[in-house]
């Protein structure tokens, strides 16, 4: 709804008068509000009859783009740099070419190079043939298969037909009935049941493996980054939160979204309960009643696994349930800092409350994003808009310089300029409204002046969860507790191969056949952190 406000004279904007364009904009806003909410449900309206919903053509961006300027140096997108292009390829094969019918007296002055990268796919099926030999003593023996013919998990596939598959259905996204057409046109005789147990059946060793990247990467990290999505799970809606840095990724669904759930996926398969200065410290901030502290801390302190740790709250009598929710978070906050968490560990994430935790940091780029789903009501709310987004991305760009090159010395000027941004009144409610938002999460948004390892965004934690919103749109969810499971596995384990520079080929190769040449995946964790401490230690930023 588009309304322009006459305008004003200043001698006329009375008490009344600015209450009434007041109360004038806030209703503005949420006529706005109520008319996007009516168009999502006639959008949805539209695909429950079958119908196409309104198109969302998005506006011509020609205009605003931005001319190409000279490039500087050390400006360019990474990746684009000029390099040989062959320089660091694998030679497999070489073979020198020679031409016919040359004249007499053709000196040969040597060969130039020219390499053709080729890719063999074809079917190949090998008859072994295994001697049995009758034992002297009675019994038998039967000649073994060779090394890495043959997966880990045994069968009539071999490890490279193995590792295709895993690779092209969490790498290449493609779905089990492609694949199977895909298999069929190659030659491969395999059904559909054989094509699901191979992507979903004998895996323990994968996620053994996913398992140690959580608690390496918890060990190692001084922040994390986390985020969630919906991922429908047997025809109803559930939740899949990825917790991540630089060094990993590990991704796990679940059927809610919580504080609590958080905090089970912080702790992985294994429930540990403690009460020590981290569960106390949290139970003082959640204002949990004294006289239940006091039970708590009378008697074990430690319990392994849920059922011991209900089982201590059954002999409390503790059954109102805000009580039993506040004591178990604490419990599992405890639990995590006696496995050797830090209690100071950063926690980057978009806000969102369930992610609040030990040394919270917010997303700036969360903070602003109110201000673009703004529909201005006219120029001047348009002009109020571009104004304090303007300063909102002037005093982010000085934070990014601060945390590239730290300096206690501005950080009071920083901060006052935050309470500067902040504390201004428009006279638009929706905007008074997004920066008494940011207001109030001022030390989230300012954790970078003490923390400067943690960015000031959570778009690598966007990114890497993009692959859970890509495959819910393609197959729309999982139907069985083992392809939920390992669909959370391969894009872990493949994310995290991604950050650690290891190609997620040579892993699947790797483990499929059993060779352990690739070193596990938690123990180049622990290299690279141990690498990035040691480069950080040589140029130390003055505090």
């Amino acid at each position: 709804m588009k309304m322009e406000l006459p305008e004003i004279r200043a001698e006329d904007r009375t008490p009344v008068v600015e209450s009434l364009l007041d109360i004038i904009r806030q209703l503005l806003d949420r006529v706005g509000q109520l008319e996007e909410t009516n168009r999502q449900l006639r959008d949805e309206i539209a695909l429950l009859k079958g119908q196409k919903p309104r198109p969302n053509i998005k506006p011509s961006v020609l205009e605003i783009t931005k001319p190409k300027t000279e490039s500087k140096e050390g400006s360019k997108r990474p990746g684009s740099a000029k390099r040989p292009k062959t320089a660091e390829l694998r030679i497999d094969h070489e073979v020198p070419l020679h031409a016919d019918g040359l004249a007499v007296g053709a000196t040969f002055r040597g060969y130039e190079p020219y390499v053709v990268q080729e890719l063999s796919i074809k079917s190949e099926n090998t008859r072994y043939l295994r001697a049995r030999y009758d034992l002297p003593g009675g019994g038998s023996v039967l000649a073994p298969f060779p090394q890495g013919v043959l997966p880990i998990a045994g069968g009539h596939y071999g490890a490279n037909l193995i590792a295709f598959i895993l690779d092209q259905y969490h790498q290449a996204q493609v779905t089990e009935p492609l694949l199977l057409e895909q298999l069929w046109e190659y030659g491969i005789d395999i059904s559909v049941g054989q094509l699901h147990r191979i992507l979903t059946e004998n895996k323990e060793t994968f996620h053994q493996e996913k398992g140690e990247l959580l608690a390496a990467g918890l060990a190692e990290s001084s922040y994390i980054g986390t985020d969630d999505t919906g991922a429908r799970h047997q025809g109803k809606n559930g939740y899949c939160t990825v917790i991540g840095n630089d060094l990993f990724a590990y991704f796990e669904s679940t059927d809610t979204k919580s504080r609590l759930n958080f905090l089970h996926v912080l702790q992985g398969s294994q429930r540990d309960y403690a009460i020590n200065e981290a569960t106390l410290a949290y139970w003082k901030r959640q204002r949990l009643a004294a006289a239940l502290v006091d039970q708590l801390t009378q008697g074990p302190q430690q319990f392994v696994g849920e059922e011991a740790w209900q089982a201590r709250l059954a002999k409390l009598a503790i059954t109102n349930e805000r009580h039993l929710l506040i004591a178990t978070e604490g419990a599992l906050v405890g639990g995590l800092v006696a496995r050797g968490v830090s209690s100071e560990l950063g926690v980057l994430s978009d806000g969102a409350p369930q992610f609040v935790l030990f040394v919270h940091a917010g997303c700036w780029i969360h903070a602003e994003r109110p201000l673009t789903k703004l529909v201005p009501h006219n120029d001047q709310h348009r002009a109020e808009i571009d104004k304090v987004r303007s300063q909102i991305w002037e005093l982010y760009q000085d934070l990014k310089a601060y945390r590239a090159q730290p300096d206690a010395a501005q950080r009071p000027a920083l901060e006052a300029r935050f309470d500067v941004l902040v504390e201004q009144r428009t006279g638009y409610p929706s905007i008074n409204g997004v920066l008494k938002e940011m207001r109030d999460h001022k030390a989230d948004l300012l954790r970078v002046l003490e923390r400067p390892e943690i960015p000031l965004h959570n778009n690598a934690m966007e990114s890497d969860i993009r692959e859970f919103v890509k495959r819910r749109k393609i197959s729309g969810g999982t139907r069985s507790d083992a392809g939920r499971r390992c669909r959370d596995t391969f894009a872990s384990l493949k994310k995290t191969c991604r950050k650690l520079g290891v190609r997620f080929w040579d892993y699947l190769q790797d483990r499929v056949r059993g060779l352990g040449q690739i070193p596990r995946l938690a123990d180049l964790i622990r290299q690279k952190a141990r690498q990035t401490t040691a480069q950080n230690s040589q140029a130390v930023p003055a505090y």
